[in-house]
């Protein structure tokens, strides 16, 4: 079973976040912050898959994405980072710190699925 951590500092988005993966065939682990996110990918096994939001209490999105890059044992993690922040600099940003995809909200839960999915499957 691929693992994925869901970090949101929105309750509601991470439950619905939690609902969708697990329907999916993922286990889910959830954090609600930046220092919680680097936690619950090192406690344990290293999940397949992290959907990060940008905007995280503590460390942002953007710094846990960095830190888990520059982290030989968590370097190879995918990471697909979930927004509200539309503008192209951000979404560069987070591809340029080490994301492997970028959506946006509100975003269709079919694709943000299927992308997900994609992107477990092809952990280096």
């Amino acid at each position: 079973m691929k693992t994925v951590v869901i970090a949101d500092e929105e309750a509601n988005m991470r439950a619905c976040l939690a609902y969708l993966m697990k329907r999916a065939g993922f286990a889910v682990r959830e954090a609600f912050d930046g220092d919680g996110a680097l936690a619950a990918v090192r406690n344990g096994e290293l999940p397949d898959l992290i959907l990060l939001a940008v905007d995280l209490d503590g460390r942002d999105g953007y710094e846990v994405c960095q830190t888990l890059r520059n982290d030989p044992q968590t370097n190879a993690i995918r990471i697909l980072m979930v927004s509200s922040k539309a503008l192209a600099v951000e979404k560069e940003k987070g591809m340029a710190l080490g994301a492997d995809a970028y959506v946006t909200k509100p975003f269709s839960n079919r694709k943000l699925v299927d992308q997900a999915i994609r992107l477990a499957e092809r952990r280096i």
